[in-house]
């Protein structure tokens, strides 16, 4: 089989290779994907900052053509890429295409913003002096995304990366490279100077421990578990490097006595459950007020009863497989975790087989639980989900935010009182009113508070409080 290359100064190099493995049907190898070493990383970041000084200099409309182009590009072979990304992560058809979709509106959005790029003129207080604000390249981006959206964390990393001129050193998750792989050669071939973009696919703890050690990388942003954030934020202070990290979540979904019952279980089967519960944004703590609590668990329960686990690729399936064997095996020991706290098996927990040997579990749905019980307190990101009840809209709250992480959380009334009062005080850098707690637009903020997130927002003109610096220059007139 070809060996899909680490990119690095322009050149595709390196011949030791992983296999990718379809979470669908594990006898499929997706493709052989490069093992970059410490010494490809330390390469790739002598490429960046090399070509750092040209690159940020360039001219806006060089930047906006490039993006553009490699927007139009993975519109263009959507189903193809779609397809990809289902084989190797494990979404479903429709949701991988959806995400490719996003991928390539994120360039767009970006490409925009290339021509967009403004600063500020301003009098100063002494008399004859004049005042300008601008904003500049960071420097090298170290980029470290996970495994759960393969294409569109990248392209809201990258895009950004590029429009204001940075170079960039991209490690992607071991798990699921060849999205990766892909919207980087669409990059390399929609004309970036060589060593702008530099790919080094391989193991975290060489590629990304490379990348943390070094001092010529300017910023790191990373998406992935609290544990590993913590590491990177370390490494980045003793460089006294700029960092932005997002992480966990555990966010609540409150429905109360009052709201449309269809909505709300609604709301609550996409949040838990699509995509395989692999969402930092899933809602895995169901927030239950008293009198609408027993409806609310039976018409959800019937709702997972319709919802078809399957080959991430056939037709008509709402669930796919989980990512991989230590992921299922994570979410099994949770299941049983649950168990011995006491909280009531209402619906699945079992690992099912399919006609594809793959890693297939049914969405598992806890009731009876309590906020202090581990399924209620650690992310498991997997189809695990836990109802709490209580008593009511007050208690909601206070449950809401009695957690850790501060991602995302929703609600579902309609009391306008009631919607109001929870968007302005949940704990949470999103909030949703009858709506699913994953799903957001690509034009606007995106990050948490607490445990969840640190550092600027990602997606949106927001993207630029990270990935520039601000300069102030006076002039005597």
């Amino acid at each position: 089989m070809t060996i899909y290359q680490n990119l690095i100064a322009g050149e595709w190099v390196g011949s030791n290779a992983t296999k990718n493995i379809n979470p669908s049907d594990t006898n499929e190898v997706v493709g052989l994907y490069a093992d970059g070493s410490a010494d490809d990383t330390r390469n790739a970041i002598a490429a960046a900052k090399a070509a750092f000084p040209a690159w940020s200099r360039s001219g806006i409309w060089e930047r906006h053509v490039i993006l553009k182009k490699a927007g139009d590009e993975i519109m263009a072979r959507k189903d193809e890429l779609g397809a990809l990304l289902a084989r190797e992560e494990g979404k479903t058809l429709p949701e991988a295409t959806g995400e490719v979709i996003r991928a390539s509106q994120i360039f767009e959005f970006f490409a925009g913003e290339a021509l967009r790029l403004a600063g500020e003129v301003l009098p100063s207080v002494r008399p004859n002096i004049g005042i300008e604000i601008t904003r500049e390249a960071l420097g090298v981006i170290g980029i470290i995304t996970p495994w759960n959206f393969p294409i569109a964390i990248p392209a809201w990393k990258i895009a950004p990366a590029l429009c204001y001129g940075n170079t960039i050193v991209f490690k992607p998750a071991e798990l699921v490279p060849a999205c990766s792989w892909a919207i980087v050669d669409i990059l390399h071939r929609a004309g970036l100077p060589k060593g702008v973009l530099n790919l080094i696919m391989g193991k975290g703890s060489v590629v990304g421990q490379a990348m943390l050690e070094s001092p010529d990388v300017h910023g790191i942003t990373f998406t992935g578990s609290t544990g590993t954030g913590r590491r990177v934020a370390a490494a980045s202070i003793e460089h006294n490097r700029k960092f932005q990290l997002e992480m966990g979540g555990k966010n609540p979904m409150v429905v109360l006595d009052d709201a449309d019952l269809n909505v709300a279980v609604e709301a609550a089967a996409n949040s838990g459950f699509f995509s395989t519960g692999q969402r930092c944004t899933a809602s895995s703590r169901l927030i239950v007020t008293e009198g609408i609590h027993d409806k609310f668990v039976a018409a959800l329960t019937d709702k997972l009863k319709t919802l078809v686990v399957d080959n991430a690729l056939k037709a008509g399936t709402h669930i796919g497989p989980v990512v991989d064997e230590r992921q299922l095996k994570t979410d099994t020991d949770y299941i049983e975790i649950g168990r011995k706290e006491g909280a009531k098996l209402a619906f699945g927990g079992e690992v099912i087989s399919r006609e594809t040997p793959g890693f297939y579990l049914q969405p598992t749905l806890f009731t009876e639980a309590t906020n202090q019980m581990r399924i209620s307190r650690e992310e498991i990101f997997g189809p695990v989900v836990s109802v709490i009840r209580v008593k009511d809209y007050d208690e909601a709250l206070a449950t809401a935010n009695d957690t850790p992480f501060g991602l995302s959380a929703g609600i579902a009334t309609t009391s306008l009182k009631h919607a109001t009062h929870f968007k302005r005080n949940s704990e949470a850098g999103m909030v949703m009113v009858n709506l699913p707690t994953a799903g957001v637009d690509f034009h606007v903020p995106f990050g948490g508070r607490k445990g969840s997130s640190y550092g600027p927002r990602e997606q949106g003109k927001y993207a630029a409080e990270f990935y520039t610096t601000v300069k102030t220059a006076y002039t005597l007139a």
